[in-house]
C-alpha cells in the first residue's frame, strides 16, 4: 500500500509521534511519499528517511491513501493536492479542534492496521467550485468548507447582490457573505448564525456576515443551484476566500459558485460517529447540573 503523507511544521512535542508513525509504516512495508516542504522540515529536525516526496497533484495521484498530519487546515490543504484523483484521506489530529482530522495520535497505529485490513468506510463530501472570469486560485478553484466574499480596506459594509440560477434572491448589505457546504456548516458559517447541516444533505448554506438588516437570516438552498454575485461598495477591491486561501479582487469581477463534479472521500474508522463528534467538539450538553 502506498501512502502520501501531508503535513506542515509542527512543534517539537509532536516529533516523537511522527517517528513512531514512520516506524509503524516501515514495519508494514508501506511505500510512503512525503509532502516536500514537510520532508524538508523533518530533515532539519533530524528526522531523516528514505521516503519519496511529492510537490504536485500529479505526483500525489499515485497514492492509495492520503494521511494528513495536523489540524483541519492541514487536511484542507491536502485536499487541494488530491483534487479529482479522489484518493481517500484520513486526518490524524495534531492541531486543536480536529473536527475533520478526527483520529487522535494515540489511535494512529490502530488506524494504520484498519487501513491495511480495509476495516474502514469512506464518506463522500461535496466540494464547492468557484466560477470566475479570472483565475483566482491558480487553478485550484474548489474547497471543502466555504466560499466567502468580504469587505477590504474600509470599515464600510458592502452590498452583495445574489442570484440563484439567474433569479434575483437578495442584496446583502453586510461585512460579507458566506456560501458553505454541509461540511463547512460547523465552521465560519456556524459562527455567523448558520445552521448545522448533516454532511449528506445535498445543500449549500448562504449566510451573511454581520448584516445591517437583522431580519436577513441564513438560507439553505439545493447544491444543484448556481449562485452568482455582483458586489458594490466604496472600495474598488474586495476579498474572496476559498477555505483558507484568499485573494483581493476588483469590484467588477464576475463570480459564481456551484457544486464541483468530483468529491472528497473522507475515511471513517470503526466507532466513528458524526453526531457524537458534533456533541464532543461543540461541547453540546455540557451543563454543571447534569
Amino acid at each position: 500500500m502506498k501512502f502520501a503523507i501531508h503535513g506542515r511544521p509542527v512543534n517539537d512535542n509532536s516529533l516523537k509521534f511522527i517517528k513512531e508513525l514512520f516506524s509503524v509504516l516501515n514495519k508494514k512495508g508501506a511505500k510512503v511519499s512525503l509532502f516536500s516542504p514537510f520532508a524538508n522540515f523533518l530533515d532539519k529536525k533530524g528526522i531523516s528517511n528514505n521516503f519519496e516526496t511529492y510537490s504536485t497533484r500529479e505526483e500525489m495521484g499515485e497514492a492509495d491513501i492520503v494521511l494528513s498530519l495536523g489540524g483541519d487546515g492541514t487536511l484542507l490543504e491536502a485536499i487541494t493536492y488530491i483534487g479529482d484523483h479522489e484518493i481517500p484521506i484520513l486526518g490524524i489530529n495534531m492541531g486543536r479542534l480536529g473536527f475533520l482530522a478526527a483520529t487522535a495520535q494515540e489511535d494512529a497505529e490502530k488506524a494504520i492496521d484498519a487501513l491495511y485490513n480495509k476495516a474502514y468506510k469512506t464518506e463522500d463530501r461535496t466540494l464547492i467550485k468557484v466560477v470566475s472570469d479570472d483565475d483566482l486560485f491558480n487553478g485550484v478553484n474548489f474547497g471543502l468548507n466555504e466560499f466567502t466574499i468580504l469587505k477590504r480596506d474600509t470599515s464600510s459594509m458592502i452590498l452583495v447582490h445574489t442570484y440563484i440560477d439567474g433569479e434575483y434572491l437578495n442584496s446583502y448589505w453586510a461585512d460579507g457573505l458566506i456560501v458553505s457546504t454541509p461540511t463547512g456548516s460547523t465552521g465560519y458559517s456556524l459562527s455567523c448564525g448558520g445552521p448545522l447541516v448533516l454532511p449528506q444533505s445535498n445543500n449549500f448554506i448562504i449566510a451573511p456576515v454581520s448584516p445591517h438588516n437583522l431580519n436577513v437570516r441564513p438560507m439553505v438552498v439545493s447544491d444543484n443551484s448556481i449562485i452568482s454575485f455582483q458586489i458594490e461598495g466604496r472600495s474598488k477591491h474586495f476579498l474572496v476566500s476559498l477555505d483558507s486561501r484568499s485573494k483581493s479582487v476588483p469590484a467588477d469581477i464576475k463570480l459564481a459558485v456551484k457544486k464541483e463534479d468530483f468529491k472528497v472521500k473522507l475515511i471513517s474508522l470503526k466507532g466513528y460517529n458524526y453526531l457524537q463528534t458534533l456533541r464532543s467538539k461543540l461541547n453540546w450538553g455540557l451543563d454543571m447540573r447534569n
